[in-house]
């Protein structure tokens, strides 16, 4: 199905080019960051899906490009255009809820 890959300033529009992509804004120091990892990384296993993962101490600009405050925040691209976008960690079923409404 889906994959879970890395992004950085450099490759962040390569990656989201292309078909449903879910960005997550992160950083290690995070706590909800870490409790919505296991649960993008099942969303990945089950969705024809890219999770790509920023981190945001390391890759500065592309948050600023799309407006990240807080983190976690997602954002969720299709074909290279954002369909829509939110902050904070979330349970798997909202978050299935959240793609349903827009992949269906």
């Amino acid at each position: 199905m889906g994959k879970v890959v890395d992004a950085s300033d450099a490759t962040f529009d390569e990656i989201t080019g292309t078909g449903w992509v879910l960005v997550d804004f992160w950083a290690p120091w995070c706590g909800p960051c870490k409790m919505v990892a296991p649960i993008l990384e099942q969303i990945a296993s089950e969705r024809d899906i890219t999770i790509a993962k920023v981190n945001t101490d390391n890759n500065p600009n592309t948050p600023g490009r799309f407006g990240v405050r807080g983190i976690p925040t997602l954002v969720l691209f299709n074909e290279g255009q954002v369909a829509d976008q939110r902050t904070g960690a979330d349970s798997k079923i909202n978050l299935d809820n959240w793609l349903n409404g827009h992949m269906n």
